[in-house]
């Protein structure tokens, strides 16, 4: 990875900014479709803005967590989504965002989030993570090795495996009690939280000018399967008439986001074959991944 870590910061503000802070709000200002902040939380009722502990261990916030997204899918789209598909893109949204701070975090400054679930609110009428900065794994050489929350780890496999941890000890409590309601078994759910991990450090790469450092950096977590990830990145590039060389990776699963938009399929979706996804290269459109 060429981004080098974030220096510490200096001046009045220096001993108030706790290092991992620093490096979500480098995160927030790159990254304009991540809605997440770590502002605390005002004047919102504590049922509207539940913790991720919450949505795991009470089944009213669970309900209430998809329902929200339901009530966005009928007033953005004007359909009245399936129990099953509001469970799914609620998911969706939280494990794609909770891989942006968490793989971003990774990518950007090679510091790794070890964040609890009670460390995130979801507010559920703005869809908005409220992030609490805390503890996070880093190496020898990142200047905030010794400020307090940090573990040093040896070596960037030592990193990775740090990442590939955290997230899935994050996750994998709401994977197993959202389960039902998004009607898919271990491997489909632990197959989207490894696709959006992978899907959002791509993302960043994208928006930072440095896909093809993303790429390898993806290619680097994920080789291959690693438990409980059933898949790895598993990217290949496909060519367009002009010669130019595009990415692309069939996520294990598909986001169902089609059945709500009415349109196609996503480009990396599993239903979305090489010459359809070519024809869209063809035209630009395939931004959507």
């Amino acid at each position: 990875m060429s981004v080098a870590p974030a220096a510490p910061p200096t001046g009045p503000t220096a001993r108030s900014t706790p290092p991992l802070a620093a490096t979500y709000q480098r995160l927030l200002t790159h990254c304009g479709t991540l809605r997440a902040s770590l502002a605390p939380l005002a004047g919102t009722p504590p049922h509207q803005a539940p913790t991720t502990a919450q949505l795991v261990s009470d089944p009213e916030h669970l309900t209430a967590f998809v329902e929200a997204e339901a009530a966005r899918i009928r007033t953005r789209h004007a359909h009245d989504p399936r129990p099953h598909v509001a469970a799914s893109r609620a998911l969706h949204d939280y494990l794609w965002s909770v891989g942006l701070l968490m793989g971003g975090a990774w990518h950007l400054d090679r510091r790794v989030p070890l964040v609890r679930p009670r460390d995130v609110r979801v507010d559920l009428a703005e869809a908005v993570l409220h992030i609490t900065p805390g503890a996070f794994a880093c190496l020898p050489d990142d200047p905030a090795a010794n400020t307090p929350g940090a573990r040093v780890v040896p070596d960037e496999e030592s990193l990775r495996t740090e990442l590939r941890t955290a997230v899935a000890d994050h996750v994998g409590p709401l994977l197993t009690a959202i389960a039902p309601r998004v009607r898919r078994g271990p491997r489909a759910l632990w197959g989207m939280a490894g696709d959006d991990l992978v899907s959002a450090i791509w993302y960043l790469g994208r928006v930072l000018g440095q896909e093809e450092e993303a790429l390898r950096a993806t290619e680097a977590l994920l080789p291959t399967p690693l438990a409980p990830y059933p898949a790895g990145a598993s990217f290949r590039h496909l060519t367009t008439s002009d010669g130019t060389r595009h990415p692309t990776r069939t996520r294990l699963g598909c986001c169902l986001y089609y059945t709500i938009s009415g349109t196609d399929a996503c480009i990396t979706c599993p239903r979305t074959c090489d010459a359809e996804r070519l024809r869209r290269l063809e035209g630009d459109a395939g931004a959507d991944l």
